[in-house]
């Protein structure tokens, strides 16, 4: 296994199987890790190995290409039968994420038009690919819109990690903080370390560090004091599912948002169009709750006793009209976002 590779996630095509970037090891260990069976990738996305919406979306699709090219079978039908269990296999992984239904979905589709077994195998692979190109592409969009609306100076805070290990590459939220730099810009970077998964610590501050731009970590409740005292000039996140009132991201992002508008802070979420859910409110949608052990215990030292009850919510809902902007691939909506989803739409932006 190759000691670095370009992408979070990629295809190897000499080896059929997916190659990724294992985050849990981050940052004080960098390993190349390979999935060469469906359930190996179901693991991997629901202990976070692999995760972010845009990567999700990614995994989702190259997790049915993987399915399609390890199946035996030569009969069309049970062919397409085991692909579709495999694919509802890695749909039940994060229920909250619409990318990763997206990603299963699109390559579904190109294996359910396939002639032929080995056409659908053929097919499946390519597809899976081009979602792969398309979410670099995206990110580069999303970034190069999301640079224009920060000052020449600032300081941003962002929540979790909505960065190149997130998706592909250079990232949605991270990706417009790269394209303010690569635009001579002068940004500095709050990350909040995002417990209790510390994906702000370990990923966001990683990656940022390695690209030799400036950021600070905090603690999750130290924002606010910020905020009071005049150092965050915005906010700005990621979002694994937006829908017609809210946007759903890591649990903590609405503190922030709240926090934001009360002290006059411009509030931003960046994420591609296939983020977008429109035709769910937020009540529709299921919020994921993890495992009591990541609250409860740190390695083998316990936190909380065996007896208390935990609740432990991987991510929130923020209403709407907390947010100033959402920067997309398609450019930067702003309130009214009914008008604004419908202006995508007509475009054909949303997926059904």
């Amino acid at each position: 296994m190759p000691g670095e590779i370009a992408y979070t996630i990629a295809w190897d095509a000499e080896n059929d199987c997916i190659v990724y970037i294992d985050q849990t090891l981050l940052p004080g260990q960098y390993e190349v890790a390979c999935c060469r069976t469906v359930d190996e990738l179901a693991d991997a996305i629901r202990r976070l190995a692999i995760r972010g919406a845009p990567a999700l979306g990614i995994a989702g699709a190259m997790g049915v290409a993987l399915a399609v090219v390890r199946s035996g079978e030569r009969d069309p039908v049970r062919f397409r039968e085991g692909v579709s269990r495999a694919a509802e296999a890695l749909r039940s992984t994060r229920p909250t994420a619409v990318n990763l239904a997206r990603g299963i979905d699109r390559v579904l589709g190109v294996i359910n038009a396939a002639v032929s077994v080995e056409a659908a195998k053929e097919a499946a692979v390519r597809e899976a690919n081009a979602v792969a190109v398309e979410d670099e592409e995206t990110c580069r969009r999303i970034g190069a819109f999301g640079a224009e609306l920060l000052p020449e100076m600032c300081t941003l805070l962002t929540h979790c990690n909505a960065g190149a290990l997130a998706c592909r590459c250079w990232g949605t939220a991270l990706g417009v903080v790269r394209s303010a730099v690569e635009a001579g810009k002068e940004v500095r970077v709050l990350a909040c370390e995002t417990r209790p998964l510390n994906q702000g610590s370990r990923l966001t501050c990683w990656e940022l560090n390695r690209d030799g731009i400036d950021v600070t970590l905090i603690t999750d409740s130290t924002a606010a004091y910020l905020m009071r005292k005049g150092v965050i000039d915005c906010v700005i996140v990621g979002a694994d599912r937006i829908t017609r009132d809210a946007v759903f991201n890591k649990i903590g992002t609405y503190m922030h948002a709240v926090s934001a508008r009360h002290h006059g802070i411009p509030f931003y979420v960046a994420a591609p169009v296939s983020t977008f859910d429109p035709a769910k409110s937020e009540e529709e949608v299921i919020v994921e709750e993890r495992d009591r052990a990541e609250l409860a215990r740190c390695g083998d030292r316990m936190l909380a006793p065996d007896d208390v009850a935990i609740l432990n919510y991987a991510f929130d809902a923020t209403p709407l009209d907390l947010v100033d902007a959402i920067v997309t691939e398609v450019g930067v909506l702003r309130p009214p976002y009914a008008e604004s989803f419908r202006l995508i739409e007509g475009k054909g932006g949303f997926e059904r």
